[in-house]
């Protein structure tokens, strides 16, 4: 007893004087240095597939129960319009990847990878700081790219082969050829559809926390997780809470048709026009259902850190890919920048430096969350990498913040690909010309005056003025005029990988059965 008294001390001894040296250092860690009496934090990523902001109670969601992320909320600080890079599975998660704009990866679509093996990334970066950066679960990348991660957990979770392919629809053929497949997975069975995955994840995690030393080098560990993406299917007893409860879908008369015909794109080649209202009801009192379910996982790993040896030295991040329509707009899954499918949660909780139950209430994006990253790691990453850290915005909220946002959109089931502008309380996004008949479109959004976004202001005489200031503003953010992104996208898709054995960025041997399987999966490639 003696003994554990007396290294109880010294633990205490240890933390007042580290305790004293942050006082000094006015509130901050100094984790760069890392001196014996400080330690740079680990870093636990946590991230959902396809999560609407507002299906999270502390997003201001009275219905559904996600008392596990609303706890971490209570305990961190929350940002109100953070958002995806691109509302895309694979180019999102390359935009976290590597620190840039899917226009300057050619990260278009999911079929996609980054241009060289030992591209810089945000896991190579923290490794060079003296971190060890794993991945346990989805991130969508190629089979033969990790990007400096290192693989726990009991399986194989990204075991895809990416093509570089894609295509773009005929302006014209706007044909809506039947009801999608998917909507046959709205509905209830003895198991979540993603409970052999993120089961997996979620016991992954916890058996890597279990084992994990604070003798150990500082980690970066990155949970990716699939729910609340589609099937949803859930067990009946997460429908049972929001039967009848969900509110339908607020659709205008004549809204649907004054729609950017890229997303009218959207509706017809993801097969979601006409869908009965008894699907959407149905469908969006399950997502409230598998919102809860992956609540209930992310708590399990909070549990496990919680208990873990590491926890006091541990920041935990939780966000999301990108969001889900929900059949708002008349729109499911993503691939569009409303509200609902370009904007994220993000939470960024680590008491011992900010208090609980803050607000930041200014635009940011995931390339941002990646400066933030590095920055508490005490990383140094390419002076060309896009985003700010957060660091000072976190440390206090009336510090300057640039409040912006950018998002991109060069993927399938469109016409010409999209770019997004947050700044303020506006949103701006330009569509590309499809071809020589069909002229650029914009839409302005005043998100203040019109929340949800069912009044574009971008004909407005009065507005003519704003909207020349902010398609400056994207153009000089993302280095680049969309137009001629989209050519580039276009000359890109056309190329492909080729998966030939001197090609492609694979981090590994296989390129040959590489090749055959990303042919057999080229037809795959608009699935997710």
């Amino acid at each position: 007893m003696a003994t554990q008294q007396g290294v109880r001390r010294r633990e205490f001894l240890k933390a007042a004087a580290a305790g004293a040296a942050l006082t000094a250092l006015g509130g901050r860690f100094a984790w760069g240095a890392d001196p014996p009496q400080s330690r740079r934090p680990n870093i636990l990523l946590i991230i959902s597939d396809e999560h609407n902001a507002t299906v999270t109670g502390c997003y201001g969601n009275k219905l559904v129960q996600t008392r596990h992320l609303d706890a971490l909320a209570s305990r961190g600080v929350t940002f109100d319009a953070a958002y995806t890079n691109s509302p895309l599975c694979v180019p999102a998660r390359l935009a976290i990847t590597a620190g840039k704009y899917i226009s300057r990866t050619g990260g278009w679509n999911n079929e996609c990878w980054l241009p060289s093996a030992d591209y810089p990334s945000i896991a190579r970066a923290m490794n060079a700081a003296g971190y060890e950066s794993f991945l346990c679960g989805k991130m969508h990348y190629d089979a033969t790219c990790r990007y400096g991660f290192t693989d726990v957990g009991s399986k194989n979770f990204n075991p895809s082969h990416h093509t570089g392919h894609g295509h773009r629809r005929q302006a014209d053929d706007l044909a809506c050829r039947g009801l999608s497949g998917r909507f046959n997975e709205f509905h209830t069975a003895a198991r979540c559809g993603h409970e052999a995955h993120d089961g997996a994840v979620t016991e992954g995690v916890t058996d890597f926390l279990a084992k994990r030393k604070r003798s150990d080098k500082p980690f970066f560990l990155i949970a990716g997780y699939i729910a609340p993406h589609f099937p949803l299917i859930i067990p009946p007893a997460y429908h049972e809470p929001y039967q009848g409860k969900v509110a339908m879908p607020n659709i205008p008369p004549g809204f649907l048709d004054s729609l950017p015909l890229n997303y009218k794109h959207l509706r017809a080649g993801f097969q979601v026009v006409d869908v009965p209202d008894d699907i959407v009801r149905k469908g969006r009192e399950l997502y409230y259902g598998l919102t809860q379910w992956i609540d209930e996982q992310i708590g399990r790993t909070l549990k496990a850190l919680a208990a873990s040896e590491v926890a006091g030295d541990t920041i935990v991040i939780y966000t999301t890919d990108h969001g889900e329509n929900m059949g708002e707009h008349g729109l499911w899954w993503k691939n569009c920048l409303y509200q609902q499918a370009a904007r994220v949660p993000l939470i960024i909780s680590h008491p011992e430096r900010w208090k609980g139950g803050q607000r930041r209430p200014g635009a940011c994006a995931h390339v941002d969350l990646v400066r933030t990253i590095a920055e508490l790691g005490g990383a140094t990453v390419p002076d060309d990498w896009n985003g700010t850290s957060l660091c000072s915005y976190l440390d206090d909220p009336a510090a300057k913040w640039k409040d912006l946002a950018v998002s991109e959109y060069y993927a399938h089931n469109i016409a010409s690909g999209y770019a997004m502008l947050r700044q303020g309380q506006y949103k701006y996004v330009y569509h590309t010309p499809p071809d020589d008949q069909h002229p650029a479109q914009r839409e302005l959004y005043d998100l203040t005056a019109d929340p949800e976004e069912l009044k574009n202001l971008a004909a407005r005489e009065d507005q003519k003025t704003r909207i020349e200031a902010m398609h400056a503003s994207l153009v000089k953010e993302v280095g680049g005029d969309p137009n001629e992104t989209e050519l580039r996208c276009r000359a890109d898709y056309a190329k492909g990988y080729g998966r030939g054995a001197a090609q492609g960025a694979g981090e590994g041997t296989g390129a040959g059965k590489a090749e055959k399987a990303g042919q057999k999966r080229r037809a795959k490639a608009q699935a997710t």
